[in-house]
């Protein structure tokens, strides 16, 4: 990892501590692993769901947020660390489900499931058919680009002249087309044919979340770069079906982490230095 992309980490764990912070007090020092004060010994949860099964859509193909490794099979990632953690203070049985990110959210709207975690932008048009939980993360939005481009930033983006690569549906494709206009944009199906197109030269450039984007880096430093300054900060949280009774029970329990240092402990581990795992590695 250089220099530059240490301190981007930095930024975005500082940004997430902050963000996490905001509702706390000066008191708390627990860390994501003590549960100490998601239930005493008679089961005193935030809310008690009484060990409902809670169904998840899930991509398992989004770093830091989710994946499977390659090697163990084993699912991973920020999603799956916080949902857990959710579910021992709501006392609830998280029931992940692989589900393509493409129908994702008009599949919570339909109510296929409880709810999705996928990195997913909190927008006005989004949560007229869909109800989002309290934000949990900010996350910047940048321009990704070839390692040899001589594109430097959104500017001279919006004054090439070469197409840029993007998934439909998402808060990338949004920004895309305000900076280059419909007409520049290829769309693809999954966010790793979103880079593969940059890669092989496909499209000029692609806009992609800060931390997807340095996972997509790992071991393509030397075809793949992020430039410029950011683009937007977004807020993401859960979504669930509007008439959801999980909403405020999520709320809860996002603020209690907030409050107890967890939020800031899971910064740590999955959007800061300490998290190695590239797309490589993940199945």
């Amino acid at each position: 990892m250089t220099t530059k992309q240490t301190l981007r980490l930095l930024a975005i764990l500082f940004g997430f501590v902050l963000f996490a912070a905001a509702c706390g007090d000066d008191d708390s020092s627990n860390d994501a692993g003590d549960s100490g004060d998601m239930a005493d010994e008679g089961g005193d949860y935030l809310v008690d769901l009484e060990g409902r099964t809670i169904t998840i859509a899930i991509e398992n193909a989004y770093l830091p947020f989710n994946y499977i490794d390659a090697e163990t099979g084993e699912p991973g990632g920020w999603d799956y660390a916080a949902i857990d953690n959710i579910c021992e203070r709501l006392n609830c049985v998280p029931d992940y489900r692989t589900f393509d990110w493409d129908p994702m959210i008009q599949s919570i709207a339909d109510g296929e499931f409880d709810l999705a975690a996928d990195g997913i932008t909190i927008t006005a048009e989004r949560s007229k058919i869909v109800a989002f939980s309290d934000g949990y993360i900010n996350i910047d939005q940048r321009v990704m680009v070839a390692a040899d481009s001589d594109i430097d930033g959104p500017d001279a983006l919006a004054a090439a002249d070469c197409t840029v690569a993007s998934v439909g549906g998402t808060t990338n494709y949004d920004t895309a087309v305000d900076l280059v206009g419909e007409d520049r944009i290829v769309l693809c199906d999954e966010f790793g044919f979103v880079v593969q197109a940059v890669i092989v030269g496909d499209a000029c450039a692609a806009i992609i979340d800060e931390t997807a984007g340095q996972g997509y880096i790992g071991e393509n430093a030397d075809k793949i770069k992020l430039v410029g300054d950011s683009l937007s900060a977004d807020e993401l949280g859960f979504i669930f079906p509007l008439d959801s009774d999980l909403v405020e029970p999520f709320n809860l329990a996002i603020a209690a982490m907030k409050e107890d240092g967890t939020m800031a402990a899971l910064g740590e581990e999955f959007f800061s230095g300490a998290f190695t795992i590239t797309y490589d590695d993940i199945g």
